[in-house]
């Protein structure tokens, strides 16, 4: 898979455009949480105005009255359109796919195709707490298979823990590109990984929701485009690239040896997502490349910012610039601040963070910045992570 050039994007880095005080009147999760002194990095919601396409086509429908029931391909379409001129692949059937209320949904509904109560899932730690959530909720059995070196998937140690799975029914969660770690996956990883689950009859669900979001010259590799992957199936959304969490709609896309599988999904499922939600991700996949691009640009601006502001005033913490996400997983153990450094952070710094802990074996001592933000942000929440150690 090939690394597509970006297109000129014409328009301005969005996460300049909004000041704190503009910030500070959203009624969301990250800016309600915490009490005002308190500077939020944390959950995945970008400090960005929406793409102009998007708002276009959301008050268009709002002017229509156009807020009924989801109905028809257009954002499938929309998908297979940017996922051939995005990533160099064509094989996204539309024909394949189903809409589903959003991500996470969309991998429960996909573990219930292909896993049984009490089945075991494995996922590869530290990754996106829900994760545990929701397949516990679901009465599976989450098995652990934690990530090696440089945060990248451990063949052997993933192996071993199919190998375990007693050889009945399972399921592998996979987090492509991965959350809270950035990497993405090469070919040949995913091939291996490929050739693992076939081996021991485990099916894959791969989260991809994070996948127009890569770093300058990182190539992401679709699951599904992997030789061998056919019964894998995938879970993709607009909603992390384009700040649309707030307008439920994910898309799940079966291989040509799930696609019996995908036809065995609920009717109802399709009563989920958001019509208005819909009509979001079909604009920002059709229309919205050059606003993604400008952020992907000033994301790279701020990977490199905070290498620096933590270079110079916080050593001890090390970080790795992610290949994709605008997440970054800062490892604090050398700080002596216990396992849950975000509780020392929120408290004296007033700053919060993603707590390392909930994101399972390998998250202690760690925590989670949002990169989503102004470069003032930025340089804000790292002078209080400082000033929490003096």
């Amino acid at each position: 898979m090939t690394s597509i050039p970006q297109e000129n994007p014409g328009e301005p880095n969005p996460l300049r455009a909004l000041t704190l005080d503009r910030l500070r009147r959203r009624t969301s999760m990250k800016w309600r949480t915490y009490p005002e002194d308190v500077l939020p990095v944390w959950v995945a919601e970008m400090d960005v105005p929406l793409a102009a396409p998007v708002v276009r086509a959301v008050t268009d429908a709002m002017e229509l009255g156009d807020t009924g029931y989801p109905a028809g391909t257009a954002y499938a379409e929309a998908l297979a359109a940017f996922a051939a001129k995005r990533w160099g692949w064509d094989g996204l059937d539309v024909g394949r796919t189903a809409i589903v209320p959003d991500v996470m949904l969309g991998v429960v509904e996909m573990l219930k195709l292909v896993t049984g109560p009490g089945d075991p899932v494995v996922v590869n730690s530290p990754v996106y707490p829900p994760f545990y959530q929701f397949i516990e909720h679901l009465d599976r059995r989450v098995v652990e298979a934690p990530l090696g070196a440089g945060g990248r998937i451990d063949l052997g140690v993933l192996e071993a823990a199919f190998g375990e799975l007693g050889g009945g029914r399972a399921g592998y969660l996979l987090c492509s590109p991965h959350n809270p770690t950035g990497t993405v996956h090469t070919a040949d990883e995913l091939a291996a990984v490929t050739a693992l689950a076939e081996r021991y009859g485990v099916r894959v669900v791969a989260d991809e929701i994070h996948a127009p979001l890569t770093a300058p010259g990182v190539a992401f590799v679709p699951y599904l485009s992997v030789p061998g992957a056919e019964r894998g199936l995938s879970l993709m959304s607009a909603s992390k690239a384009w700040n649309l969490a707030g307008l439920k709609a994910a898309l799940a896309v079966a291989g040509p040896g799930a696609a019996a599988d995908l036809a065995r999904l609920p009717e109802e499922v399709s009563h989920g997502p958001s019509h208005v939600g819909v009509i979001a991700h079909t604009a920002a996949l059709s229309d919205g490349t050059p606003w993604l691009d400008a952020l992907l640009a000033g994301l790279d601006e701020n990977r490199r910012l905070l290498a620096g502001l933590l270079d110079r005033h916080l050593p001890g913490i090390r970080y790795r610039p992610a290949e994709a996400t605008y997440l970054a997983w800062l490892d604090c153990r050398a700080l002596g601040l216990g396992d849950d450094p975000a509780e020392v952070f929120l408290d004296r710094g007033r700053v919060a963070l993603n707590s390392g802990l909930p994101f399972g074996t390998g998250g202690a001592g760690h925590v989670r910045l949002n990169l989503a933000a102004s470069p003032e942000v930025i340089t804000e929440a790292v002078r209080r992570m400082a000033t929490a150690l003096a």
